[in-house]
Order: structure tokens, then sequence, then C-alpha cells
């Protein structure tokens, strides 16, 4: 055997969950030649003494879609031993076609990346070449918007059947599945029938309907039947991003769910879902004003006239269940950390200096349409319980950037940098998972959902997606008021069997490719 490249004397973890074994990793090309006492001197060698070989992880939830093109590396990422990022949540970069293209094309693009393409496939080609492998879901978004545009109405039944064979052609080119943001305009406008007539073309391909269901607050237990009740009534797989429950007085509601979920497992329903171990989420400040004042695309217009932003203040402070509130999820203006902006760094309260923090939240939306916050609404205790179920993997739910300009110009949640690093190294150290096991999470699990053949393990003739990390140094070092600030603890990433981290240090290796189902 000539093999291309060693990792030397490390112990490997192959992402089955099973314990680990001190071994040599061989590679040749972009597969996995051997795995054993590998005896090859003329090959190059990696040192992996001390540390854990692994396959590379993968992130079920990623907002990489832009930054990717403006830096192909992905560090906050690739330094978590991340080595593929699937996207997809509510919209995706394609399909647009229809009324969507006008719609996306007036929106102000992330540091002006291109945001559209006709056919999800030209966008996976297009990118593929990062440093990271992409795949992507269709957004449910993409199926509504080309007809019915941004309007809070019912699709016809021709409108749905030409959805529907637009998401059959997608699923054919090797789309993931379908992903939905029911919380969102106009995402949240889709009916559960809409949604259910999606899943059924998913079944036919056995892709995934993965969602941030309709709520996680107030809602959540209804939300995640309405989960289950599309994967039943389809026969289609289901996945729940980011599980949490929102608001103090909800917390309780999350054992529900977890039962909920392993009764529907137990049926035969194959229901999983995925966390980041933050107890902040992270979302435009829009998106604490209720969907029905975005309707139409108007929410700028209705911004700026006094009697609409007064039933704006007075819908955002009255409990109701038709719509995710995240200020009284929040606590109120205390629990909601400004992210970007001159307000950056300050709570909504402290912003508010005195005022009327909801006065203060309207006009930072029209300023800023696009202002990101942290909201502290979910437990941590709750998210370590979530993640030791064992259908449970882990995701970033963020954009793969680096530590430099233009990306430290703004903040950004802290889960950017450190989501896989916390659990790998903080929680697995304080119990909340065996290591074996926080590495199954984040590679064979998820791989095995989304359908990716040969990733997801280490195993003769898989792919080269290979981490190589100290268990005793991986950690998380990003923080809400100092997020850009790199994991510790990789010595090696390979992607496709190339180096992009060798040593600790990023080696510029684009070798990422875009995946497909299958």
């Amino acid at each position: 055997m000539s093999a291309d490249l060693v990792l030397r004397g490390g112990s490997v973890l192959d992402g089955t969950g099973t314990a680990a074994r001190r071994a040599d990793v061989a590679i040749t090309g972009d597969r996995i030649e051997a795995i054993g006492d590998v005896r090859d001197p003329d090959a190059p060698v990696l040192d992996a003494e001390g540390c854990v070989v692994a396959p590379g992880f993968i992130n079920v939830l990623s907002h990489a879609y832009e930054t990717l093109q403006l830096d192909p590396r992905g560090l906050s990422d690739i330094c978590q031993g991340i080595t593929t990022e699937i996207f997809g949540e509510g919209r995706s970069m394609g399909p647009v076609t229809g009324r969507m293209t006008d719609l996306v094309a007036a929106e102000p693009p992330l540091f002006g990346m291109r945001t559209s393409w006709p056919r999800l496939d030209d966008f996976l080609t297009d990118l593929s070449g990062a440093g990271l492998n992409i795949g992507s879901f269709v957004g449910a978004e993409n199926l509504r918007m080309p007809f019915a545009g941004n309007e809070d109405r019912p699709l016809t039944d021709d409108e749905l059947a030409a959805a529907c064979a637009l998401l059959d052609e997608e699923l054919a080119a090797g789309a993931l599945g379908v992903g939905s943001a029911l919380i969102y305009a106009p995402g949240s406008y889709a009916s559960t029938e809409e949604l259910i007539a999606y899943a059924r073309v998913l079944a036919k391909h056995d892709a995934l309907y993965i969602s941030h269901i309709r709520g996680e607050s107030d809602r959540l237990v209804d939300s995640v039947d309405e989960l289950i009740r599309i994967a039943r009534e389809s026969s289609a797989r289901a996945e729940i991003y980011h599980l949490k429950a929102s608001g103090q007085q909800n917390w309780p509601l999350l054992s529900t769910v977890l039962e909920r979920v392993q009764q529907a497992r137990a049926d035969g329903l194959g229901i999983t879902a995925d966390i980041y171990p933050y107890d902040a989420g992270s979302t435009f400040l829009s998106a604490f004003i209720p969907p029905r004042f975005h309707e139409g695309g108007g929410l700028a217009a209705r911004l700026a006239d006094p009697s609409s932003r007064a039933e704006m203040k007075a819908a955002i402070l009255a409990p109701r269940q038709d719509w995710e509130n995240l200020y009284l999820g929040s606590g109120g203006a205390k629990g909601i950390l400004l992210l970007s902006g001159a307000v950056q760094g300050q709570t909504l309260a402290e912003a508010s200096r005195g005022g009327d923090p909801l006065d203060t939240l309207l006009d930072l939306v029209a300023a800023e349409p696009n202002l990101m916050v942290a909201e502290f609404t979910a437990s941590e205790a709750d998210l370590r319980c979530a993640l030791k179920q064992p259908w449970v993997s882990v995701c970033t739910d963020s954009e793969a950037i680096a530590a430099e300009a233009p990306f430290t110009d703004t903040s950004i949640h802290p889960r950017t940098y450190g989501a896989f690093a916390r659990v790998l190294g903080p929680w697995v150290r304080e119990g909340v998972l065996p290591l074996e096991e926080a590495v199954r999470r984040m590679t064979s699990l998820p791989a095995a959902n989304l359908r990716l053949t040969d990733r997801g393990v280490l195993r003769p003739g898989a792919f080269a997606d290979v981490t190589v990390f100290d268990p005793a140094a991986v950690r998380d070092n990003a923080t809400y008021l100092d997020p850009h600030r790199y994991a510790d603890g990789m010595r090696h990433v390979l992607v496709n069997g190339q180096p992009a981290l060798r040593d600790g240090k990023p080696t510029g290796v684009l070798a990422g490719r875009a995946v497909r189902r299958g």
C-alpha cells in the first residue's frame, strides 16, 4: 500500500458510538484506505499522538451560504472540526423562480453576496470548492413564494401541484428535503396541509422534512404535534430544528415534548431533532413584530405609520398563541441583547435609556431591518436533558466566518465559533455525554438522517473527512460580548483527504464539495 497521507498514533472513534481504539488511518485521494497498524514508510505523516481521530462533523443547520462566498475558508467551523455545512432553514438559495425572483432581488444581501439561483443544484455547483462540503434542503418558502409571493393566503390546488412538481425536480437532483421556518413570514403562512403535501413528495424520495417549528414557547407542544402529524400523514421522516422550550414558564413543557417524540418513534415514525448548546437564541429583531405586520412586504411602511406602530406595541404585549412572541418569551427588554449597530452589546432595556423599550424596538427595526439580537429564553439544564436523547444531533444555526474584518465589524452569537466545541469539550467533561456518543451525534447520526452516503463514519472506502482533536483541550472561547474567538483543541481537520487545518493552523486549502442525498 502506498497512501497519500497517514494519521499516526491516534485514538480512533469511528462515529458509530463504539469505543475508541488506537490505530493509524491511511488516506489515498479523497477516501480512507485503511484503519489499523499502517506500515507505509514512504507516506507523509500527520501526528495524532494523544488525540482522538474522528469523522469530520456535520453541521445540520448552517447559514454560511453567503459568508462562504465572501471567504470560502469557513474558519469558525473548521476550527471546531466541522467539515460539512447544511443549508435551507425556511429559505434556500434556489430554486428562485416566478414571483419570488423580484422579491428576493429587492432584499439587501449580506455583504453584497448573491442570494438566489434558478435551481438549488445550480447554487450547490457554484459554491462547491469552498473549504467545507455543502448540502441543502429546499426552503419551504421557495415552494410557495413563486406563486403567492409574500401574501398570507393558501395556495390554490394548481399552485400547490406546481410547487410539489418543483420540489420533485429538486429532490431528483439531490436536495436533502424541505426545510421550513414557521415563525417567520412568509413561511408562517403555510398551512399544515400545505406542508403535508410537500412531505408526501419527500416520502417518495426518502428525503427529510426539517422545521423551525411554529412555536417554541406557549405553543411548543402543539407545534411538535404538528410536525409529528406531518410525518404520520405523509410517511416522511421529520426533524425539529434547534429543539428548546422558550420562556421560563414553558421550560416544563420540554419533558412533554420528549415524551411525545419518544412515543412517535415507538410508533415507527422517524422523528429526530438537533440543538445548539446555549440558553439564548439569535434572530432578527424584526421577528419580535407579529407576522401580520410583515404581510405583503409592507413592514417598513407600517413602521412609519403611528397607528400601525400602536397596534404593533399592543400586539407584542398581549399574550396570544397565534404567533411566536419572542419579546414576552425573553422576559421583556432585559432579556434581549443587541448584537450589531451602534447599540451593540446593550440590552434593549439599556438602549431605551428609560424610555418605552417597544418604541426603541420599532425604531431600531426601522433603521436596521437586519439587526441581530440574542434572546435569553431557554434553560441550559433542559438543553442538556434534550441532548441526552439518542436521536438529537448538534448545529450552530449560524454563519461560518473568520475572526477578521469585515466579519468582526458586527457581533454575532457565540454559537458561531463554539457550538460543537462546547458539546465536545465542557459538556463531555461534565458528564452530559460520553465522548464516543458526542462524536456520533455530530457524525453518523446526521449523516444517516440526511442520507449522505460514505460520510459521518471512519471506515475503509468512506470519504476522508476527518477531525483530530485533543479531548482535554477542546473548548469554546466565544462569548456574547466577545464572540469572535476561535475554539481550542483541534489539531488537524481534513476535508476530502486534504488538510484544511494542520497543527492547529489553517492551510488555506479549499477541498469542499457539494453533497447530495443518496
